[in-house]
């Protein structure tokens, strides 16, 4: 992919075009705001089926092999999900009845007798008629919660229906859309090939990990409670497949309150059976989820707890699984965008002379600016070198040395001290010279006189 110019002078440049992208960006996120779980909720699909995509479309057109998938996902899925939210729903009705009511099959003296035998003295009866008010209140409350889901059907069924197109779409194009994504994001390829890598971690972890091991407790849980006898098993395996998904809660939010419901009311062998079961299914979540999900750094507890409450809020139901992807997402980003502010060059700060080549230093004795030679010729024998490379520097004409040997006043003192530390035999050797030169001067004067003669 050709490199992009750089993001402010490009948009400097055209003004009038990048204000236009950002209002037909935000006109377009407006128009998808109102079914946006929905759209979410197909991309978490089309995530999960990319890979039978990818083998289908070894023997038949990607159209085909897209339409074939979104079929089966709709009668393998949706339907059966509709259809145990229906009864979950249903089961849910029926113990708020009973509740309600009063008729139903709970034996309250056996299970005040059970509870004193634990030691606790507790009159259930006197307690519903104390706060028989608030129960009320709450069970209204639900009703209308119910009948706001009845009511909010046609809708329901609306946003399933773009779920379904926008499987298909992203099934048949997703490689042309991941590429248009590349090409439309304003940041350096690597780095989008990472975050692209990093979140593709997250949504596996996210929807293959956690679903998956959530699923296969609340099968097993579901299952128990069946043998068990236990009412509303579809009910408590809804529960628990949500309960499963929560680190720090599980399969234990379900079986134990059963356990405990099972020994209030005598049930003493189909409540130790439970709890034995239970404590297997949940120790298995232990060797399942590190081997579906791996290790993964933005993953961790906290942003998986706060991902799935805050994204139920922000998105519905599909906010199970996006929610811990957008909170583990916008950390990698964070720690991309740290890393790069980090790893940026910096102007040079301190004393020195910025904009200076480090090579190019001003010599300080001669005050001279030029490229400093090797270390190797600036290795000079104190003993005797500089004595001799300072003639050699007189017989070539050498000014800068000459300055530099000139410049060096510690020798020429020591050489004066050594002069004068001679005495007087140094003295009257002088003395003796002088009278030669002067001999000599005047035998040199006596052959010029006789020269002119």
């Amino acid at each position: 992919m050709a490199d992009r110019p750089p993001s402010g002078e490009w948009f400097a440049k055209r003004p009038g075009l990048t204000v236009l992208a950002i209002v037909a960006t935000v006109l377009g996120l407006l128009v998808i705001l109102p079914y946006l779980q929905y759209v979410l909720l197909g991309v978490v699909l089309a995530y999960i089926l990319v890979p039978a995509q990818r083998w289908l479309e070894r023997y038949v057109s990607s159209l085909i092999a897209a339409l074939s998938l979104v079929a089966v996902t709709i009668l393998a899925l949706l339907l059966p999900l509709a259809y145990v939210l229906a009864v979950a729903f249903r089961e849910a009705l029926n113990l708020v009845d009973v509740i309600q009511d009063g008729n139903g099959n709970l034996d309250v003296a056996i299970i005040e007798s059970q509870l004193e035998n634990v030691g606790y003295s507790v009159d259930i009866v006197e307690f519903y008629q104390t706060y028989q008010d608030p129960i009320a209140t709450g069970l209204q409350g639900l009703a209308m919660s119910a009948v706001e889901i009845a009511g909010g059907a046609p809708g329901l069924f609306i946003g399933l229906t773009v779920t379904v197109f926008v499987l298909f779409a992203l099934l048949r194009d997703g490689g042309e859309f991941v590429v248009w994504v590349q090409r439309v994001v304003p940041i350096e390829d690597d780095l989008l090939a990472e975050l692209l890598s990093e979140l593709d971690q997250l949504m596996w972890a996210s929807v293959v990990g956690n679903v998956v091991v959530a699923a296969i407790q609340a099968v097993l849980i579901g299952i128990g409670l069946a043998v068990l006898g236990v009412p509303a098993v579809v009910l408590l395996s809804v529960v628990t497949f949500i309960f499963a998904l929560l680190p720090l809660i599980g399969a234990f939010g379900v079986w134990v309150p059963v356990s405990i419901g099972l020994l209030a009311t005598g049930q003493l062998v189909p409540a130790a059976i439970l709890i034995v079961y239970g404590s297997i299914v949940s120790a298995s979540d232990t060797y399942i989820r590190p081997a579906l999900i791996g290790r993964t750094s933005a993953f961790n507890s906290a942003i998986i707890v706060v991902g799935i409450f805050g994204g139920l809020v922000v998105f519905g139901a599909v906010g199970l699984f996006i929610g811990p992807v957008v909170l583990g997402g916008a950390k990698i980003t964070l720690d991309l965008f740290t890393r790069e502010r980090a790893d940026a060059p910096h102007p040079v700060t301190g004393t020195g002379t910025p904009g200076v080549d480090s090579a190019v230093q001003t010599a300080p004795e001669t005050g001279l600016t030029g490229e400093q030679p090797p270390e190797s010729e600036l290795d000079v024998d104190e003993g005797g070198d500089t004595e001799t490379n300072a003639d050699e520097t007189a017989a070539g004409g050498d000014e800068a040395t000459e300055r530099e040997h000139d410049d060096s006043p510690d020798e020429s003192d020591e050489s004066d001290e050594s002069n004068e530390s001679d005495g007087t035999d140094k003295t009257s050797e002088t003395d003796e010279t002088d009278g030669n030169l002067e001999n000599g001067n005047e035998t040199a004067t006596d052959t010029d006189s006789e020269l002119d003669r």
